[in-house]
């Protein structure tokens, strides 16, 4: 063992060849891909955002080279303070201890009020009221606006119509109505505006809940896999840019590529799923006319178009933040949880009050995945439950710049160790776009 100059407590490593630039390494078998048989490495530690790492340099390039950054720990910490820093840099005000693995998720439901379960009629149909009002008043506050009012009434309306998605989801886990041909017809209302067929994604949303963050099994998102980056540049960039700048209205993507092809559905679910593509197309073919008859394609566009835009904001948003931080992992199903994925790997997120009320509090959303059966309107109930009983194994966050830059810039290609790696280190010179966002967006929490 010996000490290179400038390098402190470092060790001299011998490694074999391998095959991949050590600039792009994360893990040490990876370190000296690339270069020559006998090239000797310099490993040395440093600190970094008052956390350890380990740095693996060429003895060449020691003095500037800034090789592969390895977190000596897992990106789960034990010691409080650590965490409530990580809180703080990641745009969180809690990041809670991972949940011991001998707790189920049986354990945590036990510990539920019987009544958080309870179907109240009335509040699920004050729920549809609440949207049907609000969305009118938005359409009317479109009609009247000037042209530089349009971008609040589009907010309002869009996030409006996104409270029709959460009365759907509640009918889709049956937790809207004891009957169950008037949860799949309000559903199926519910989800017609938004051009979303009702029973494909119920069929995927299923499975998202048993699978929550489980790699591959996971229906609502995937962190990225690497040979997906390697595969040609067009997709590298089209990635780059999808889990980047756009990554607010990926929910497009997904809407499309899951829920209108036949083949992903079992025998037995495709007459369902062709009677809700049915009902899909059947607004396309007599409202959409409809709307452009009476206000031509410019009223479309007001009308429609914009509102369904950013009903797809909130939709890729919401569901970028219940389950996408630099500390929550992705696992296999050999290793995967079911409690620590749906405790630890839940995000409750505040956001202001008026959308709370309009997405009829979607965002309290960790006792959802502890049980879907639990009304929209008895969430904050189940969760004053779960705070008491299980609130250190908790995250928390209020919606903030820092939370959002935390995952557009962050949380990117998988990685077992690190959890997440961030695109600008294993593809810098096609980063630009994250770049950007990482100079650009507003670090406030």
């Amino acid at each position: 063992m010996a000490t290179a100059s400038g390098v402190s407590a470092g060790s001299v490593l011998q490694l074999p060849s391998l095959r991949v630039p050590a600039k792009r390494s994360l893990l040490p078998r990876r370190i000296a891909a690339g270069a020559p048989a006998g090239t000797f490495f310099v490993k040395r530690d440093v600190v970094y955002n008052r956390r350890s790492y380990h740095q693996f340099l060429p003895w060449k390039q020691r003095g500037g080279l800034q090789a592969a950054v390895l977190p000596v720990t897992s990106p789960l910490v034990d010691d409080e303070g650590e965490r409530k820093q990580m809180a703080e840099d990641y745009g969180f005000t809690q990041i809670g201890d991972e949940l011991p693995d001998n707790i189920t998720l049986k354990d945590v439901m036990d510990t539920l009020p019987k009544e958080v379960f309870e179907i109240n009629d009335v509040k699920a149909w004050t729920s549809v009221l609440i949207s049907v009002t609000s969305y009118a008043l938005g359409l009317f506050f479109i009609a009247k606006s000037p042209w530089y009012l349009l971008p609040l009434a589009w907010a309002w309306t869009g996030t409006a119509v996104t409270g029709f998605f959460v009365i759907g989801h509640d009918c889709a886990h049956k937790s809207f109505s004891r009957n169950k041909l008037v949860e799949d017809v309000v559903g199926t209302l519910a989800f017609m505006p938004l051009i979303y067929p009702y029973e494909p994604w119920r069929f995927k949303h299923d499975r998202h809940h048993a699978k929550t963050n489980m790699l591959i099994e996971d229906t609502a998102w995937q962190p990225v896999w690497q040979k997906e980056i390697e595969s040609s540049p067009f997709l590298r960039k089209a990635i780059v840019f999808g889990y980047g700048p756009i990554r607010p209205w990926m929910s497009i993507a997904h809407w499309l590529i899951w829920h209108f092809d036949l083949k992903k559905f079992r025998p037995n679910e495709v007459p369902r799923v062709k009677i809700s593509l049915a009902c899909v197309f059947a607004f396309m073919a007599i409202g959409w006319p409809l709307i452009i008859l009476k206000s031509g394609l410019a009223g479309w566009f007001k009308f429609w178009f914009m509102p369904w835009m950013v009903y797809h904001f909130w939709m890729s948003t919401f569901t970028m933040v219940h389950h996408t931080a630099p500390h929550i992992p992705f696992k296999s199903s050999e290793e995967w949880n079911a409690a620590q994925a749906q405790l630890n790997g839940t995000v409750h997120c505040n956001y202001p009050q008026w959308i709370e009320i309009l997405c009829h509090d979607i965002n309290v959303h960790v006792p959802h995945h502890i049980s879907p059966r639990i009304p929209s309107y008895n969430l904050r109930a189940a969760y004053d439950s779960i705070k008491q009983n299980w609130g250190k194994y908790v995250n928390e966050a209020n919606w903030n710049w820092r939370l959002m830059k935390t995952i557009l810039t962050r949380c990117h290609v998988y990685d077992k160790e690190r959890y997440y790696v961030p695109f600008d280190e294993l593809v810098p010179e096609e980063s630009q776009p994250i770049k950007f966002l990482r100079k650009f967006m507003p670090d406030y929490a």
